[in-house]
């Protein structure tokens, strides 16, 4: 009993939000199949508030982090007429995806210290190791690999491409490449104003192979050898299946 009301003058005594972000997503659950190219997710939802409009303007971010995984990036140079790798920095956990997009660019509605809280912007979801210190300008190193994943669509960053209507309304369409790695994605929505995060909506993407895809998947790799008669026999089989169509047709 005594724990109950300790519990209850806590929760009393804390103080009221007077934005909250209720959001939704027009899908939770993506089947990576064998003629899967990309899938798009409508993110959208509403501000509730207890009290009158606060004061300066509102603004909204929405971020997708797919799961992280290490990378190592290397720098090539030009030696004896070939290019080769020479240097390398190892990142110990980086995004295999990150799009955020916001109503604005974070640049002007984000101050820095509520980025380095939250993680916001794709430089700071990325986790450098220190595991190489002789390596020179280490930034550098996180900024490539940055520049090749934007190329390959797993990095995004999308100004002004969130809309927000009345200050209450918001949606923004997100693009998941047919190139994505299964696992869980953390969608999060975040709450602006005046620079700082006022609120935060997190739920998850699930993204995972279909049954036969991950069947085939798990056989390849833990099974090898028999992955390899499998794809043997198949080869056999329709072999003989064309040939004796061929014969039948003739």
């Amino acid at each position: 009993m005594r724990a109950l009301v300790l519990i209850l003058l806590i929760f009393v005594a804390l103080p009221a939000r007077s934005e909250e972000v209720i959001a939704g997503l027009s899908q939770n659950r993506v089947s990576l199949t064998v003629n899967f190219e990309g899938s798009e997710i409508l993110i959208y939802g509403a501000v509730r508030r207890d009290a009158p409009l606060p004061e300066g303007p509102l603004d909204v971010v929405v971020s997708v982090e797919g799961p992280p995984m290490p990378a190592i990036i290397w720098r090539k140079a030009r030696r004896a007429g070939i290019w080769v790798n020479t240097e390398s920095q190892e990142v110990r956990a980086a995004p295999s995806f990150y799009a955020v997009a916001s109503t604005a660019p974070l640049r002007d509605i984000l101050s820095p210290d509520a980025d380095l809280t939250h993680r916001i912007s794709t430089r700071l979801a990325i986790f450098e190791a220190r595991t190489a210190p002789e390596a020179r300008d280490p930034a550098a190193f996180t900024e490539a690999l940055i520049r090749i994943r934007e190329d390959e669509g797993l990095y995004q960053s999308r100004e002004n491409a969130v809309a927000l209507e009345r200050d209450t309304l918001f949606s923004t369409r997100m693009t998941l490449p047919k190139n994505i790695v299964e696992g869980r994605y953390a969608a999060r929505v975040f709450l602006v104003r005046e620079g700082e995060v006022v609120d935060v909506f997190e739920t998850v993407i699930d993204v995972q192979k279909a049954v036969l895809e991950r069947w085939l998947f798990n056989l390849a790799y833990q099974q090898p050898f028999l992955y390899g008669l499998l794809a043997l026999a198949l080869a056999v089989f329709f072999g003989w299946g064309a040939s004796a169509a061929f014969r039948l047709v003739r």
